[in-house]
Formats: C-alpha cells, structure tokens, sequence
C-alpha cells in the first residue's frame, strides 16, 4: 500500500463510523429508499448505519476487509479510528465546513456514538457484516436495490489508480440492480477529482452504464455538494 509523504496527510486508509443521519444527508436518501430495501453499504467501516436502518426495515450489507478481525478487535478499532479522524479534522479545520457537526468535538461525539452502536449491532447481528472488499465482492449479479459508497473512491485517489477505480465501479453496478450512489468527488485534501470523474463516466458510458452528478445538501469538504450515480444498466 502506498503511503503519501506530504506532512498533513491522512495516513493509512481512516475507518470511519458515520451515523444514520449523516448516510441520509449525504446520499440524499428518502424513506422510500430505504424501508424494505436491500442495500449495499461498501465500503461500511465502523459505520452505524446498517443497525439504525434496520429499525426502517432496511435490509443492510455492509462490506469491508476490516470484518475479517475479530468483533473485539473492531470496536477497538472504531473508537481509535475516531479519535484519530476527528484529530485529522480539527487539525485541518479550515478545509472543512462545519455547519452539520458544529465543531470537532461534536464530531468527535457523533462518530464514537456510531462507533459504539456499530460494535453492538457487530456482535448481535455479524451475518450484516461481509469481510470483502473492491473491486472483487462475493455476492450475485442484481443482489442489491441501492448501493452506497463513501470516501473510498475518489477519497483516496492519490494510491488507487483510475483502474482501480474503473473496476470497483463496474463490479458495484454488477452486483446493484438499482442506483449506485458515490460520495465524495474530491479527495482526502478536499481538492476535485473532475478529470478522474469525467473519465470514468465515459467508460462507464461506454459500457452501457448511464451516470449522473446529482447534488447533495451535505458538504463538509468545501465544494463537495456533488455525488456521482450509476444507474441501472438496461442491456
């Protein structure tokens, strides 16, 4: 694995434990997109997100190569993770927006409060959680109605090469027989990834796989307001 040189940098791949509500504010999502829907979560980090939309009937998958250890072990993981993002984001606070969270101590609360539920619902509910990880997923063609994907792609373009991305794509529109929803479009310094974006659109395109760039009212990087979204493919 790469790792960047630059002095601010983020360092290893950051596991991140987002709640419910930040999933819906940044991938727009509605009740109709969620109840009774099957969803893809890749990848899930120490997110809550799977045990809080099962209260709305959602049925979650969330993928990660972190599953492969030990529940012990993730929620350890979770708690150090978020203590080390929420460093990273105070230490950089100008890069960001703070008007969902407040400050860095209130992200600091909501991301441990995740952490927490995440590792609870890890240990009462382990068959949500799929240790596999992009671009190679061990699920059937059409298995999800929605996808979702944060801070992975495009996050982190500065060690996974426009290959890379091209093939997770393709194989989250394989397994997604709905929408794939891809946040954010900037990378880890909160600097666009337009030509990285552009490119891959037209080789999806090329493929038979129309995309959209839909807005989000989320951003918390400056300028990320933006998702990417695979549609269906009808061949």
């Amino acid at each position: 694995m790469k790792h960047p040189t630059e002095t601010d940098a983020l360092g290893e791949f950051l596991i991140s434990a987002r709640s419910l509500a930040e999933y819906r504010a940044i991938f727009e999502l509605s009740e109709a997109d969620l109840r009774g829907r099957r969803i893809l979560d890749c990848p899930g980090g120490a997110a809550s997100f799977a045990a809080e939309a099962a209260a709305l009937d959602a049925d979650v998958t969330a993928t990660d190569p972190i599953y492969a250890r030990t529940a012990a072990e993730l929620r350890e993981l979770a708690r150090t993770e978020t203590e080390r993002g929420s460093a990273y984001a105070g230490a950089h606070h100008t890069r960001y927006r703070w008007d969902f969270y407040g400050d860095p101590d209130n992200l600091q609360s909501v991301r441990l409060s995740a952490a927490t539920r995440f590792g609870a619902d890890l240990t009462a509910h382990p068959d949500r959680y799929v240790a596999a990880q992009l671009p190679a997923l061990p699920f059937q063609d059409n298995s999800f109605d929605l996808a979702l994907s944060s801070h992975l792609l495009f996050t982190y373009a500065d060690r996974l090469d426009a290959d890379f991305h091209l093939a997770a794509l393709l194989e989250l529109a394989r397994v997604t027989h709905g929408e794939t929803r891809l946040y954010p479009l900037v990378d880890h310094t909160g600097h666009p990834q337009d030509n990285l974006v552009t490119y891959l659109r037209k080789s999806l395109h090329d493929k038979g796989i129309p995309t959209t760039l839909r807005p989000t009212g989320y951003e918390f990087h400056h300028g990320a307001t933006t998702m990417l979204v695979l549609h269906p493919n009808q061949n």
